[in-house]
């Protein structure tokens, strides 16, 4: 069995693990067996499992938290840090907008919105309302399964997807959505807002980080080495970007946004649907990249996309969502990449300069991990994050029973989780610091669980 670090950087088994998916299918039982064992049904119809695992479910949309407001709707987007005496912080996205005022944390009809310094609202919005969505922080004890306490941590923001962690002990939460400002909003929409980690209730400054663009941002992983942040865009014909930082850590201060092309091929598209231009991307084939300056990043009309692979020559990828920076390699999932859209796998290794003067003689490079063409495999992965024992796990957003699957060193796929409950995506899955605890949420109607058994080692 490789051990988690030659499975970050083995590239070429893990292509070779996605090749066969006949062999996949025949030895599916045993795969599934040798991991975690067959999932059960789950007799209260919320969560299938593997045997000897056991979920808890807590902070469910529509519950009062400890300042008063109610948790709000369309769990996404979370992770899980590290908090003082044992206890874990979670920070958790919520995926709403204008026109969900009973999802919000203020009550159907705003009655609850006098709870809050309105000046802590990053859009108070016009006669409709403020914007919808936002954080909520959850501070939860792993070893009595319990959830201590739980408030709003970011409000105003619009579409709160996913986002990522910070080596400086931050989350980023991604906005979805760039409305302008007009008839409901504002403010423009669109960026990536930082919020802070803490235990006491309190809402985290609503500054957006505007240099890092704005577009649709789904998700983004920083390299703690350089302090890079990459950024997935969640449409069809979405970019992958960097912000270079003028002074890791400090995002507020400004710099760089660029998009990621690749040196053999100029404004690639690497989607692999059956229409597409250029040649098919094959699994393992490793590709020397490059990165091309963005400008105007504010971007009025939503077309950065449209500048970086039209003008510049940027790749463009079948809705980017998930990212995962780990040991030196970022990680992300495209939902609808493919020939038959069920989703792919990327990975990124930077280069040592990445970055920096002289990068291009040093180039990074990107590689297609998997690509499922079988929906029992892989169905429109979305979320996701390497375990502690090094698999990846994904969390599937597909129109059907969703699952929360394992992805082997050698490319074979398990199933970690099944969502009993509805046809609602699974989001937001994250560790605990001890590995003891997998955190995930059903978006819809919106509940958080707390997984713990006998993982993998």
């Amino acid at each position: 069995m490789l051990n988690r670090r030659d499975y970050l950087r083995s590239a070429g088994l893990f292509a070779t693990g996605m090749l066969g998916l006949n062999r996949y299918l025949a030895a599916d039982d045993a795969i599934q067996t040798a991991r975690v064992g067959k999932l059960k049904v789950d007799p209260a119809g919320i969560l299938d499992l593997p045997p000897g695992f056991e979920y808890h479910i807590f902070s469910r949309t529509g519950e009062v938290m400890d300042d008063g407001l109610r948790v709000p709707g369309l769990h996404d987007g979370m992770i899980a840090m590290p908090g003082h005496k044992g206890m874990v912080t979670l920070i958790r996205n919520h995926e709403v907008s204008f026109e969900q005022p009973e999802l919000s944390a203020f009550g159907e009809n705003y009655e609850l919105l006098d709870r809050i310094d309105r000046r802590a609202l990053y859009d108070p919005g016009k006669e409709s309302g403020p914007a919808c969505g936002g954080t909520t922080t959850l501070l939860y004890d792993t070893q009595r399964r319990e959830l201590r306490e739980h408030f709003l941590s970011l409000a105003g923001t619009l579409t709160n997807c996913a986002g990522g962690p910070t080596p400086w002990g931050t989350w980023l939460s991604c906005e979805e959505n760039v409305e302008r400002a007009g008839p409901r909003a504002v403010h423009d929409h669109g960026y990536v807002f930082e919020v802070n980690k803490t235990q006491r209730a309190g809402l985290s400054p609503p500054v957006p980080c505007r240099a890092m663009g704005r577009f649709r941002h789904e998700a983004v992983a920083v390299d703690p080495r350089t302090g890079i942040v990459y950024q997935t865009e969640d449409m069809e014909d979405g970019l992958l970007y960097r912000f270079v930082p003028d002074a890791p850590g400090r995002l507020q201060k400004g710099g760089r946004l660029e998009a990621l092309c690749l040196r053999d091929r100029r404004a690639a598209c690497v989607r692999n649907w059956a229409d597409d231009p250029g040649p098919e991307t094959k699994i393992g084939e490793k590709h020397a990249t490059g990165w091309v300056p963005i400008e105007n990043v504010e971007s009025p009309n939503d077309d950065l996309r449209f500048q970086g692979h039209l003008e510049k020559g940027a790749t463009q990828f079948a809705r980017a969502e998930g990212i995962w920076y780990d040991e030196g390699i970022i990680y992300w999932a495209c939902t609808t990449g493919g020939v038959k859209q069920y989703g792919q796998i990327w990975k990124y290794q930077p280069s040592p300069l990445e970055g920096q003067a002289g990068e291009e003689q040093s180039p990074g490079e990107l590689q297609l991990l998997v690509e499922s063409n079988d929906n029992r495999i892989l169905q429109n992965a979305d979320n996701l994050t390497v375990a502690p024992w090094g698999d990846l796990v994904v969390c599937e957003d597909s129109a059907q029973r969703d699952h929360l699957v394992g992805i082997t060193p050698s490319g074979e796929c398990y199933r970690l989780a099944r969502n009993a409950l509805n046809d609602s995506e699974l989001t937001g899955s994250t560790f605990s610091a001890d590995g003891s605890t997998l955190f995930l949420n059903i978006q819809n109607p919106g509940i958080t669980v707390a997984i713990t058994g006998n993982w993998p080692v």
